[in-house]
């Protein structure tokens, strides 16, 4: 997307609406997910990715239920090393010196959409979230930025995905249990169109339908990227879904498609296929060694410096705690404890 769609003007917006206060940000459409830091009335909202989603949305639930320090099935916090009574919410917004409300409401509200990457990092530059949720790092999502535009993008990884390639299970089921980088790469370019094409295929001639995902989403230009060669390459696709969760219904409904989406996202009806490099044979326990093409980082990125409300909603994600119910439970891989420090120091500095 180019500058003068979303980029220099809408800094200058965002600064506008910051020396308004409430009335000019009414005035302006009200379209601010949060407004001036530190407030207890404005909720803290993100959008963007599907496949960060899960992570972020399950925190924002959790977050806004603010469970007792004694919920053990969703807070626990000695479970934690963490030393509190606090409900769940209480706590880290407590961190950064947020007050805690009565009746057991969070310091401030959550709300988390659901859409694309690059849908989440145009609204967080226009001002209208305070996260974008994004499964590509800004930089292959607008390639054609500066260095310099591209700096206000603050990057927070939160986790890894491991992305697999999947089948339809009439696929899997007529013997295709593993594929050839070389020949994810022909069918995505058209080179290959049939299934008897491929070498670990056991069925009769049957034409491939090619999913891809939507143009502008995280999914699809990490794809480009690590599998072409290119975050702009071409690509043949018979249908494009804008969502991982459409790309698995799409897989589940089909006889002959293949696609690649989240790990979170294969199921018995939409099985996932090792991928075959150079020999080796990438199974779902290898897909996190550094060899595999596929696997990317999940990032929430907030603009310019990051505020306090936004710290402390990272914050808990970051943690063990939040590595372990959030970042896991979606079949995601948690930060090694150096890439949570390093994370970590992009932080503020709680002030409790």
């Amino acid at each position: 997307m180019a500058d003068n769609q979303f980029g220099r003007d809408t800094v200058s917006r965002r600064k506008f609406i910051a020396g308004t206060g409430v009335a000019g940000m009414a005035a302006v459409a009200g379209c601010i997910g949060s407004g001036s830091e530190g407030s207890d009335t404005e909720s803290l909202s993100a959008d963007g990715s599907s496949t960060v989603y899960p992570i972020t949305s399950k925190a924002g639930s959790l977050w806004n239920s603010n469970p007792p320090a004694d919920d053990e099935e969703y807070w626990g916090p000695s479970q934690y090393d963490i030393d509190t009574d606090e409900n769940l919410a209480d706590y880290w917004a407590g961190l950064y010196g947020f007050e805690a409300n009565d009746g057991g409401r969070p310091p401030f509200e959550t709300s988390i959409g659901l859409n694309h990457t690059g849908v989440g990092l145009q609204k967080l530059e226009e001002g209208q979230v305070d996260i974008g949720d994004a499964s590509a790092p800004v930089s292959a999502e607008f390639p054609d930025r500066s260095e310099s535009d591209l700096e206000p993008f603050v990057d927070h990884v939160v986790g890894v995905d491991a992305q697999p390639i999947m089948v339809s299970k009439a696929i899997k089921d007529a013997g295709l249990d593993k594929i050839t980088l070389e020949e994810i790469q022909a069918i995505y370019t058209g080179e290959i169109s049939n299934w008897d094409e491929v070498e670990a295929y056991e069925g009769g001639s049957q034409e491939i339908q090619v999913i891809g995902r939507a143009e502008g989403s995280g999914t699809d230009t990490s794809f480009r990227n690590n599998v072409l060669g290119d975050p702009d390459a071409e690509m043949e696709v018979d249908a494009r879904r804008g969502e991982n969760q459409q790309v698995q219904t799409t897989l589940e409904q089909s006889d002959n498609a293949i696609a690649y989406a989240g790990l979170a996202f294969i199921s018995d009806q939409a099985p996932m296929v090792n991928l075959v490099i150079d020999g080796t044979e990438y199974t779902r326990e290898k897909m996190a060694d550094p060899g595999y093409p596929l696997a990317r980082d999940l990032h929430c990125y907030t603009w310019e410096d990051t505020s306090e409300k936004e710290a402390a909603f990272i914050r808990m994600i970051l943690h063990p705690y939040g590595q372990q119910n959030f970042v896991e439970p979606a079949d995601y891989l948690p930060l090694t404890d150096e890439r949570r420090e390093e994370e970590l120091g992009k932080l503020p500095e709680p002030s409790n």
